[in-house]
């Protein structure tokens, strides 16, 4: 009779790799929670330093759940979301070509925490066609280092894989970042061309749910991202 269990090197090779996966999930689950510790503090501090002014800015933190939390201060929302699966590069990528991934390929195994902005107003009158923008991606390996994909202050500051560890410092930093360069996004006028035509669906639609899009740039998507991801 033909045996039908896997052979013991199999075995061994899919409880070696998800054991490994488990720990790259365990790391970015872990600075998940410090970016959400580093955010509380930070509303914390702002309460406390700004409660007596007037009017009062907002600065809020919410832990929405295990793989959400959101950063709401003055006209913005700075969502964090971290995904639940570990992602490899595809063989393009530069950090396939780093001399770090070249001597050891499992270090490019990673999990992924996203940080999306969008307008405050957004959620707060329902607005379900604005747009909201990916600022950045960190990625977490099995060591605990990380590097960052983003826009201008963000994806700059943080591209030595090989070097930087993740600490509740250098959370402090990303998170810093991504507060600076939505504070220094501005909201833009659309093209007038783009707008001067409505029908009366869509104004009436506007009038009960405050319907027409609205974003930093309308029209603009976040389209960077051409890397392939598996899990």
């Amino acid at each position: 009779m033909m045996d039908i269990l896997p052979n013991d090197d199999l075995l061994h090779g899919l409880a070696k790799k998800y054991s490994f996966k488990q720990l790259v999930y365990k790391n970015t689950a872990e600075t998940f929670k410090g970016f959400k510790a580093v955010m509380k503090k930070m509303s914390d501090d702002f309460r406390q330093k700004y409660r007596d002014d007037n009017p009062k800015v907002p600065f809020e933190f919410q832990d929405i759940s295990e793989f959400e939390a959101e950063l709401k201060f003055g006209s913005d929302v700075l969502i964090f979301m971290m995904h639940s699966n570990v992602f490899e590069f595809s063989r393009d990528h530069e950090v396939m070509k780093t001399a770090y991934v070249r001597e050891d390929p499992n270090r490019s195994y990673c999990g992924m925490i996203m940080i999306f902005n969008f307008l405050a107003d957004s959620f707060r009158y329902n607005r379900q066609n604005d747009l909201g923008y990916l600022i950045g991606r960190v990625f977490i390996n099995n060591e605990n280092h990380y590097f960052i994909e983003g826009k201008r202050e963000i994806g700059l500051l943080y591209n030595n894989f090989q070097n930087a560890v993740m600490t509740p410092e250098s959370a402090k930093q990303i998170i810093d970042s991504a507060i600076r360069y939505t504070v220094n996004f501005d909201l833009l006028t659309p093209p007038y061309d783009n707008v001067k035509v409505v029908t009366v669906g869509d104004m009436m639609s506007a009038i009960d749910s405050s319907r027409i899009r609205t974003a930093k740039r309308l029209g603009f998507r976040f389209q960077g991202d051409h890397e392939e991801f598996r899990s």
